[in-house]
């Protein structure tokens, strides 16, 4: 019996896997529901190669092969007066960290030629603030034209919360996008901090969306949410039209709050990436904080779902070296995005 006999014969008995029918729902365009969702996130252990196959094939509609890098300067750190259990920087936490005020321009300069170094296609200035002051605005707004002159690369500002004045100062300086995480569910926000509501942030991003900058808003995935919580982020971020979504995973940093949190597994974080990809088809997923720490050896395997992570350090806790993940996208058969001029100076 020859295969042309077999193969029709067996394709007409093989029916596609769920996993399989959501990837071809998401590239066909239809919208993934909660209830999809929340199935992403308990997928069977055994099914979880089927799953990250199937976020591969709209990971790789959208984004080819391609992996883009983000470096991050810690351009101001601690001393914040918000409350976020989950900060090592924030007012509560007794974490023992650098604490400084804003970089002067020779060190934010420097920031922008190692990220440049490091092939980042995006340098992300970030201060711990609940907004920035006349002063900061002021220093980053007069150092951006020169980062993008000198280096080429996309800038993103993590300032903290913004009004309308401050995300149009931001655009009119060249600042591409500006990063605001909502971190969770508005359900569940509440546990987290109390300084500042859900609400608030929604409002920075929706300042930023009008100003014509590009948002930049994830989560922190460990905390002590639901699933559902996980989801409703997941949505949230969908329907407010977010291009990049980092997702962090807690670093349980000793000090804080929520030091001694252990909830997460490698494969329960490659399921929720995974559903990341789902929701959001189209929109860059970023691995950022705490990949090392939960994805470990099974670290390779999220670039199935997500196209983009951080080179070197966050913010306040170790990275993988910056060797460790060129080779990790080397072994993927996988490519570092840059951009073109930078490539070429």
């Amino acid at each position: 019996m020859t295969n042309s006999m077999i193969l029709p014969e067996m394709a007409a008995e093989v029916s596609r896997s769920f996993w399989q029918q959501l990837a071809d729902d998401a590239l066909a365009g239809d919208t993934i529901s909660t209830e999809q969702a929340l199935a992403v996130l308990e997928c069977p252990d055994d099914e979880l190669l089927d799953l990250m196959a199937a976020a591969y094939r709209v990971r790789r509609q959208w984004f080819s092969n391609e992996v883009q890098l983000y470096f991050l300067m810690n351009a101001k750190s601690g001393l914040c007066p918000e409350d976020c259990s989950y900060c090592s920087q924030s007012k509560i936490s007794e974490a023992e960290i650098p604490r400084y005020n804003l970089l002067n321009r020779d060190k934010l300069l420097d920031g922008a030629r190692v990220a440049a170094e490091r092939q980042a296609r995006t340098y992300c200035i970030v201060i711990s603030a609940r907004s920035p002051n006349e002063r900061e605005m002021q220093a980053v707004t007069s150092i951006v034209p020169e980062i993008k002159d000198r280096y080429n690369l996309k800038i993103c500002a993590c300032l903290g919360l913004l009004t309308p004045e401050q995300a149009r100062q931001l655009k009119g300086c060249g600042v591409d996008r500006v990063n605001h995480n909502l971190n969770t569910s508005d359900n569940f926000y509440d546990e987290i901090c109390t300084t500042h509501s859900f609400a608030d942030r929604l409002a920075t991003l929706r300042a930023v969306r009008d100003a014509g900058l590009e948002m930049c808003s994830g989560g922190i995935i460990g905390m002590g949410e639901r699933r559902r919580d996980v989801v409703d982020l997941a949505i949230t971020l969908r329907e407010l039209g977010v291009q990049s979504i980092p997702v962090n995973f807690l670093n349980p940093i000793g000090g804080t709050p929520l030091a001694g949190r252990h909830d997460l597994n490698p494969r329960y974080c490659l399921k929720v990436l995974a559903m990341f990809r789902l929701v959001n088809p189209d929109r860059e997923i970023r691995i950022a904080g705490g990949r090392e720490l939960h994805l470990g050896s099974l670290q390779a395997l999220s670039l199935y779902a997500a196209n983009s992570i951080f080179v070197g350090d966050y913010l306040t806790t170790k990275g993988q070296s910056p060797e460790a993940d060129y080779q990790m996208i080397s072994d993927l058969g996988f490519e570092i995005v840059r951009n073109p001029e930078t490539a070429s100076r």
